[in-house]
């Protein structure tokens, strides 16, 4: 079924049989960085092209609604630092978020910095269920010295990490698959989430998924009329989406709000895949479920 306006949306998760949908790729940020980050989006720039007019421009209050009201049950709101000191704050301000909100999954994460190691370990005492970082954005190696004992201490908990690590909008920082392949040739174990599917280097991280047990990739974008427009998802690589889906390796994202289209368009570009009921009720509930 089409799924047009976001009043569709629970109907289509209904239909599914599921009890709702869980998004592992929501952004609530403290007031004053989301109008900064909000401005970026508006006029483009080095990290962001051209830009794009954000669909959901909404007060915090109504923006947590309308989540609620699709029916998206858990949601994390990532936060990401683009330079030292900013790390630690972000992760107060995102677990004091997580107490008011029942449905945010309580969030975090870390740049290469002293006290890292420190500040990490305390998230994850402090009940985190899933970190991000933005390789491209806060332009640093996941290969650093300094953090190949986080990595090590995340990859014993077994705490994804959503690590946007393609160049997607734009090339930059130290994104593409080395990097992160050679993070999870060092800690196996480790459970990384590839944001945006990996976009435009989608064969590329499908190998890294496919390599790797605990790497997945989340769907953020992909498959909408915006992405498919710049970088298109390769028809040749639909069997295997549909296997990774199957294994637990794909989840739902969307980076509402900061989207310029109706979240259920990033929905209606899954249906219209036509891989099936059970990759959408895996892809959009079951893997997530088994992940946090």
């Amino acid at each position: 079924m089409a799924i047009e306006h976001d009043s569709a949306v629970r109907a289509w998760w209904q239909a599914l049989g599921l009890p709702g949908i869980i998004d592992l790729h929501v952004h609530f940020l403290p007031e004053r960085m989301e109008r900064r980050v909000w401005h970026h989006f508006d006029h483009g720039g080095p990290l962001m092209g051209g830009g794009w007019q954000i669909r959901y421009r909404l007060p915090v209050e109504e923006r947590v609604a309308l989540l609620a009201a699709m029916g998206v049950r858990a949601f994390p709101a990532l936060t990401y630092a683009h330079k030292p000191g900013m790390a630690a704050d972000l992760n107060s301000w995102a677990l004091d978020f997580a107490r008011k909100v029942p449905e945010c999954l309580p969030s975090a994460t870390f740049f290469p910095e002293p006290g890292v190691l420190g500040y990490v370990r305390q998230a994850l005492d402090d009940g985190v269920k899933i970190f991000k970082i933005h390789l491209q954005v806060g332009a640093f190696d996941p290969r650093l010295p300094e953090l190949d004992p986080v990595w090590g201490l995340l990859a014993e908990a077994g705490t994804p990490v959503v690590v946007h690590a393609s160049s997607v909008p734009v090339p930059g920082g130290c994104v593409g698959v080395e990097p992160v392949a050679e993070v999870m040739r060092r800690h196996p174990h480790l459970r990384m989430v590839v944001a945006h599917l990996g976009m435009p280097e989608y064969e590329d991280f499908f190998a890294l998924a496919e390599r790797h047990e605990r790497v997945a990739l989340d769907t953020t974008m992909a498959f909408t009329d915006f992405a498919a427009l710049l970088m298109p998802f390769p028809a040749e690589l639909r069997p295997r989406l549909r296997e990774l889906g199957l294994a637990g390796k794909v989840l739902l994202g969307s980076d509402f709000p900061t989207i310029p289209y109706a979240y259920a368009h990033q929905l209606d570009g899954l249906d219209r895949l036509d891989l099936g009921d059970d990759w959408l009720r895996a892809v959009c509930w079951e893997n997530a479920i088994r992940m946090i």
